[in-house]
């Protein structure tokens, strides 16, 4: 979400495992606590594939169907050192895919194996902080088959955020509300004497950024492609996360449509070219033609508002939308304090637009700080009967947040990467719409959001996405909302204060109506630590806090591997606790493969039934049922029903129906990775 996930929470003390390879050893880098390894081993004979870090196999079927393959830094052949596992906040490897990356010196280099013909890459990195912060450049080489092929330059511009919600680009900022309650000592620290010390820089996350590389032609399967840092870099150190490799093929060619050259849009970058976007968007309405983006970048400084237009590039990867972010002289009605590229529907109460559609191109944003009040997202406003399909969306707030009503758009087909914010949200009164076959990465909140603020959202779905390492929040959040459907996603590596798949009733959501499907998704570890509560969460955690949940809710054939802690959270927060219930939640057929603590953690009053749920590796004890910790002679507040067909001995029937099993500290056990079941 746009606004803050967490918020002052529960004062109550409970305990954090954090988890750190047994053979690893800490470090302190560059301001940071990573995870040290030992020099990888020369790459396999063949490349390693990998979805999210894992075996493909493993996820058949599910998640964003893309035209690249992920290798993993840790799998390739180099020189420098392997970072991880961890999953402990603010560190490097914990921010990484697999939690696992390689971080070079100076002259050091990791080395990949084309699994297949590939003229692109786009490489997954980390470099310092400027010292004062605003980040720093730095080049990468690329050579292929032993030849120079490409100079890349990384940048560290748009990341290494520190502090508290909203954020700030300082490193040396004291705490920005220091009347907040905060885990570090367990205090309030404007109200707490003597003042407790806040070491700088205080919790930088957001470590992570791509950069797209075209290489100088085409290079058959079994190239070498090799990333180094080269000697006298400016960055002390460089971490590469992963690689993906891909054949772009072609630019499309529109003959027909109203080319934007015509009106003097300059392909070069050099000159601001909104005007001229705006002038063939009009002509293409009369003719009834779309608008053709050809290949080069464009600057566009302002939002393009878009009604009843198609929009075409030759592609992500051929035509770039690219702009600042502008200060306004004043704030605009809405609350923004500056603007940036966009495309832009008209605004809800104006009617909204409807009949838009874009495609194939690139918007490129230029916003480092987090202003919740902004609009300078990508795509934005309101857009019925539309279609969004095959753009790259980055270095923009969100990518796509859409402010209802609005019916019957579908995001398809989209990557979103290195957003500040969401990588798309559904506002309010969002109502029959599909975001399908999406791939989301390093979001700096929830991947994917519905959000039924004041309107009710309905109808809609997000299926067969895939969500990897959101640094706050959720992969998939559902707050409020009637007959909502999640299917089919694969999330992966939420980082904190949230996890893979969220159903919430807070921040001012309507209720949940109707029923809410997940089903067939998959997640991997996920579970993360709930920085206001020092507890972890679940890879699919239902929360109760504004109101009960009590709508028809579904989760049905969904994989939960690699747990940090949880699988299945059902929670309410402590000062509601006995005001609100979670009831009329239905699990059947889901495989828990890996937790660090439990299958179930039940901290709220309400019930649940559990049928052909089977569990291996389960690090503590099955079932951590606190109810609304109460502690009752007749037991917890929570219920579970064993509907038949759950194996494992996870479901102990001496834990049936609510016996108390509460400890809130237990023990962190790392499980084995996931394998086949």
């Amino acid at each position: 979400m746009s606004r803050s996930t967490t918020g002052v929470a529960a004062r109550r003390s409970t305990g954090r495992s954090r988890w750190v390879a047994a053979a690893a050893t800490a470090v302190v880098t560059a301001g940071l606590v990573t995870t040290a390894g030992t020099a990888a081993a020369s790459a396999p004979s063949a490349p390693v594939v990998t979805r999210a870090a894992l075996a493909p196999s493993l996820v058949a079927g599910r998640g964003a169907k893309v035209d690249f393959v992920e290798q993993e830094a840790e799998n390739a052949a180099t020189n420098g050192v392997v970072i991880g596992p961890d999953r402990s906040a603010y560190t490097l490897p914990a921010e990484a895919s697999g939690r696992k990356a390689v971080k070079l010196a100076p002259g050091q280099y990791v080395e990949f194996t084309l699994p297949g013909a590939a003229d692109a890459v786009t490489v997954r990195y980390s470099i310092p902080d400027a010292p004062a912060g605003g980040g720093i450049t730095a080049p990468l080489d690329v050579a292929v088959n032993g030849r120079h092929a490409r100079t890349a330059t990384l940048t560290s511009q748009y990341s290494w955020l520190y502090n508290q919600y909203p954020f700030s680009n300082d490193p040396g900022a004291g705490l920005l509300h220091p009347d907040w309650w905060i885990t570090e000592c367990s205090c309030v620290p404007a109200a707490t004497t003597p003042a407790p010390v806040i070491t700088t820089p205080f919790r930088p996350s957001h470590f992570y950024d791509e950069q797209r590389v075209r290489l100088d032609r085409v290079y058959a399967a079994g190239a070498k492609v090799r990333l180094t840092a080269p000697a006298g870099s400016n960055a002390a150190w460089t971490v590469i996360d992963l690689l993906d490799s891909q054949l772009v093929g072609l630019p499309h060619v529109e003959l027909t449509a109203v080319n934007v050259l015509l009106f003097g849009a300059d392909p070069t970058g050099g000159r601001e070219s909104a005007d001229a976007f705006d002038k063939a968007i009009a002509l293409a309405k009369r003719l009834h033609r779309k608008v053709y983006l050809p290949p080069g970048t464009y600057q566009v400084n302002r939002h393009v508002v878009v009604d009843d237009v198609t929009i075409v590039g030759a592609g992500s990867w051929y035509t770039t939308v690219k702009g600042h972010e502008v200060a306004l002289g004043a704030p605009a009605p809405d609350g923004s304090v500056h603007t940036g590229v966009g495309f832009y529907g008209k605004d809800a109460a104006s009617g909204g637009s409807r009949n838009v559609h874009l495609s194939g191109f690139a918007v490129e944003g230029d916003v480092r700080e987090r202003v919740d009040t902004d609009q300078v997202n990508a795509v934005g406003g309101a857009m019925s009967d539309s279609t969004i399909k095959g753009l790259y969306l980055h270095h923009t707030k969100v990518g796509l947040w859409f402010d209802g009503p609005m019916t019957n758009t579908r995001v398809e087909g989209n990557v979103i990467a290195d957003q500040i914010a969401d990588g798309l949200n559904f506002h309010t009164g969002v109502t029959n719409s599909v975001v399908s076959n999406n791939f989301v990465r390093n979001t700096g909140d929830d991947g994917l959001a519905m959000w039924s603020e004041e309107v009710g959202n309905a109808g809609n779905a997000f299926d067969h996405n895939t969500v990897q390492t959101p640094t706050l929040a959720n992969g998939i959040a559902i707050y409020g909302g009637t007959d909502t459907t999640v299917s089919d996603n694969l999330v992966a590596d939420p980082i904190r204060e949230g996890s893979a798949i969220h159903v919430g009733s807070r921040f001012g959501a309507e209720a949940f109506t109707g029923y809410v499907r997940v089903t067939d998704n998959t997640t991997v570890r996920s579970g993360t630590f709930e920085l206001n509560w020092k507890i972890g969460l679940g890879a699919i955690w239902l929360y109760a806090l504004d109101k009960d949940i009590s709508a028809d809710v579904q989760v049905v054939g969904d994989h939960f591997l690699d747990n940090t802690y949880n699988a299945i959270m059902l929670v309410s927060d402590f000062p509601v606790k006995d005001r609100v219930s979670i009831t009329n939640v239905h699990f059947k057929d889901i495989r828990v493969d890996g937790t660090g603590t439990s299958v179930v953690s039940a901290r709220s009053a309400g019930s649940a039934t559990f049928q052909n749920v089977d569990a291996r590796n389960v690090g503590a004890v099955g079932v951590n049922n606190c109810g609304s910790f109460n502690f009752t002679p007749a037991g917890s507040e929570f219920s579970l029903t064993d509907a038949g067909g759950n194996d494992g001995g996870w479901l102990a029937p001496w834990q049936l129906p609510n016996t108390i099993t509460c400890d809130d500290r237990p023990a962190v056990a790392p499980p084995p990775a996931p394998s086949a079941w």
